[in-house]
């Protein structure tokens, strides 16, 4: 197989950036506009026959009913279980875990809201909290540097506040330190824990009755979906942003617009990174309420799919480099590089036609035509290279329910991605050494 699609798959590199691959999905939430150069049928087609071949759909059923997917750490990846309402296991009730923070909230009038993580416990409440606004006085603690505690949690201390620590392990450094620089006559009630590891936080001081906890087999950049948000969103909002997840959950199986949406998008990453030569992608929201979800997804994609290639794979190439932001703040920065520069990039923007901004769609809408190909300027100073190409997702709604629909398409995209590299999208060993070291260098 790999040698015959290989040879297939190169003889079709040639083609001109002049000629552009259309295709337009429409989503009962979402549409997403593909424009890509130097990719045809043809090159679809043979991408599909190597998805037969290794069994992809049988892999999302695998990963849908529980099965070992993560298979380096010989486990299941059950993060889509928080995504079934009619779940009433309660290590999955996300749900309950916000009513139990919500009525503490309101039991004891807390003025202020600290929430400490790092990574995925981090990335995530804090998307969601910029995307909800329904917490006033909530701030986010990192934890390895004292200035980000004392500037946020210091002047604060004398107040009525509540601290939850997230973390899965509940031995993450960072969060630990933030822990030891709190006073020791904290009540011990405002204190709250999040983690799969009950027994560490009750050796640290964690009153049992404050714990919430969530199972091994969820991977801290999966977390978003767990009890892990409920100190950001109410219940409501939490089951909206759950039943937009499911969403996609429920047609990821069968023949429908999700799969080939899916398909389609996976095929060209893979293709544009490995015959291309487009190492990087760029990811921009054209809205303020998605002002983070390029480092949200950054770490989705680059955690999973950041991986040795297979040597048995016919791609060298694993995961792209991630980079974007804000798409108004970025085209006033780096879009100079991406129209006029010869570096080799994909694109990825993000909006909302229910955004209330004309500017901000026009610009949105603007910047993918031109990207794309699909607006061309090649005279003059304002010549621009048009060869970047990429996908356009356009958010019928900016709601919660959108929002889960869209992160969970984007994890079945890590997830095809992987199983097209055969790699595992659920371990993070580089990162647990990069831990490893940072440790040893502490304790000298």
């Amino acid at each position: 197989m790999k040698n015959k699609y290989l040879k297939e798959l190169n003889s079709l590199k040639k083609f001109s950036t002049s000629r552009l691959f259309h295709k337009s999905f429409k989503l009962p939430y979402l549409t997403i506009s593909s424009t890509y150069q130097n990719y045809s049928k043809d090159v679809y087609q043979i991408m599909d026959n190597i998805y037969q071949e290794l069994k992809i759909d049988a892999l999302i059923s695998a990963l849908l009913d529980g099965k070992e997917v993560n298979f380096t750490e010989k486990r299941a990846a059950l993060h889509h279980r928080y995504r079934d309402l009619s779940q009433k296991n309660s290590d999955f009730d996300s749900i309950s875990a916000s009513n139990f923070l919500l009525k503490k909230i309101k039991e004891n009038s807390y003025k202020n809201i600290f929430v400490f993580g790092i990574g995925g416990s981090y990335e995530g409440p804090k998307l969601l909290h910029e995307f909800t606004e329904t917490k006033e006085n909530l701030f986010f603690i990192t934890g390895p540097d004292k200035d980000e505690f004392l500037s946020l949690v210091k002047p604060r201390l004398k107040e009525k506040n509540l601290y939850v620590f997230i973390s899965k392990s509940f031995s993450t450094d960072e969060v630990l330190l933030s822990h030891s620089w709190l006073p020791k006559n904290i009540i011990k009630k405002n204190l709250f824990a999040i983690t799969a590891n009950k027994s560490k936080a009750i050796e640290l001081g964690f009153a049992e009755q404050n714990i919430l906890g969530f199972p091994e087999s969820v991977g801290g950049r999966y977390s978003i979906w767990s009890q892990v948000n409920s100190p950001v969103i109410e219940p409501n909002e939490s089951r909206n942003f759950l039943k937009g997840a499911a969403s996609i959950d429920e047609n990821v199986q069968i023949k429908s617009t999700v799969k080939s949406a899916l398909k389609n998008i996976v095929f060209n990453d893979i293709w544009s990174h490995n015959f291309m030569d487009k190492k990087n992608r760029v990811i921009l929201s054209y809205n303020w309420k998605l002002r983070s979800i390029t480092n949200y997804l950054q770490q989705l994609e680059m955690e999973s799919l950041g991986k040795p290639n297979n040597p048995e794979s016919i791609f060298e190439y694993t995961g792209q480099t991630i980079y974007g932001g804000f798409g108004p703040t970025a085209q006033h920065s780096y879009f100079q590089l991406l129209h006029q520069g010869t570096s080799e990039t994909s694109a990825d923007l993000i909006a909302s036609r229910s955004n209330h901004s004309a500017l901000l769609n026009s610009q949105a809408e603007g910047q993918f035509k031109l990207l794309s190909g699909k607006i061309k300027f090649k005279k003059g100073m304002d010549a621009a290279n048009s060869n970047i190409g990429g996908n356009f997702f356009s958010l019928d709604k900016l709601d919660l329910f959108s929002l889960g629909a869209l992160i969970a398409f984007w994890e079945y995209r890590v997830f095809v991605t992987a199983a097209m590299l055969q790699i595992n999208p659920f371990d993070q060993f580089g990162v647990n050494a990069g831990k490893r070291v940072a440790k040893k260098i502490l304790n000298k």
